[in-house]
């Protein structure tokens, strides 16, 4: 029904406002009891053989909502609902921003794909503190997080920090995000030097802590093999608890859509990152070995792909625009799947 029906009407209109529209609709349905239990009833998996335990975290299943569809904190008690193992807030800066001018999403149908260059839009820490205290729901959230863009890169780090310390109290992990495509020189951090000082100063006040929390890293997937050697070296070095393979790609290699689209500027999600974001997880976990934790993301759509994921290296998997290709069932048909193959 979602594909054949409710889809062709929702890609009518603009991605980014459709995605306000139909979230709030889902919200608001979830805010009736009645509504919210059918809903649940109807889309959660529930069995022990899905558990996951990571970096001293226990997962109801593996299939997490990605960043960047919850910004603000705001949708992730609605949004549990759905089955969801576990939820990424953000990415949070430490003061809002309004991100690039609109338009800023392009779907990709003939490609199963997105081109977001949203630019870390979010209403800053604070808002998604105020949000994260009205957490009604026993389910993992981490929390994403990335500098404000007009924040120059030497100063990079007092942002991240302020995030990760305003934000310790109320969430469960961290995700360091550097590897955006959207925010200008965002993704220099990921050179060896300054991606160490950062993740090693956030580190030294995490273990300073009187309970620490898992600190991750978010990486592209357009890093050459010698960079995800750098990324490996400074993951084991500043013993990082794990790393989230991938974020999106500003390859536009292979596509099929109309050049028209595919020549906007933007991070590429979905299926065209697929294989890509397999390969980065396979080199990592030959690398890191059988126990260092990762997150596999980029083109998830069905319970073949996420076990195609998990027997690439991945502990976990997350989605995002196949949550938006796929529909509401998704989570639950993947989760079937990797019940009945388990």
């Amino acid at each position: 029904m979602y594909k054949g029906i409710i889809r062709p009407i929702l890609f009518k209109f603009d991605p980014e406002k459709i995605h306000h529209f139909t979230t709030n609709a889902f919200v608001f349905l979830c805010s009736l009891p009645v509504v919210k239990q059918l809903i649940k009833s109807n889309f959660t998996v529930e069995d022990k053989k899905l558990e996951r335990e990571l970096f001293g975290l226990k997962f109801k299943n593996p299939v997490g909502l990605a960043a960047g569809f919850d910004k603000a904190a705001s949708l992730y008690n609605a949004f549990s609902n759905l089955g969801f193992g576990f939820i990424e807030v953000g990415t949070i800066t430490p003061k809002g921003q309004p991100g690039n001018p609109k338009p800023r999403m392009f779907r990709l149908p003939d490609d199963s794909g997105l081109i977001n260059r949203l630019g870390f839009n979010n209403d800053g820490v604070e808002a998604a503190i105020a949000n994260l205290k009205k957490r009604k729901v026993n389910i993992v959230i981490g929390g994403n997080i990335g500098k404000n863009k007009v924040t120059p890169n030497d100063q990079a780090v007092n942002d991240y920090e302020t995030c990760f310390e305003a934000l310790f109290p109320y969430v469960d992990y961290f995700v360091v995000n550097v590897s955006s495509p959207n925010t200008p020189n965002l993704r220099d951090l990921q050179e060896k030097e300054p991606l160490k000082q950062l993740l090693g100063h956030l580190q030294e006040l995490n273990n300073a802590k009187v309970s620490r929390k898992p600190l991750l890293l978010k990486i592209a997937p357009d890093l050459t093999f010698e960079q995800l050697d750098d990324i490996v070296e400074i993951a084991q070095e500043v013993k990082l608890d794990g790393l989230i393979a991938t974020n999106t790609t500003i390859s536009r290699a292979g596509l099929k859509t109309d050049a028209q689209i595919t020549t906007e500027a933007g991070g590429l999600s979905g299926k065209p990152v697929y294989d890509r974001s397999n390969e980065v997880i396979r080199y990592l976990r030959q690398k890191l070995g059988s126990d260092f934790p990762i997150i596999g993301v980029g083109g998830v759509f069905t319970g073949k792909d996420a076990e195609e994921k998990l027997k690439a290296g991945a502990n976990l998997v997350q989605v995002y625009t196949g949550f938006i290709y796929e529909g509401p069932g998704m989570v639950k048909r993947i989760n079937k799947h990797l019940l009945s193959n388990s």
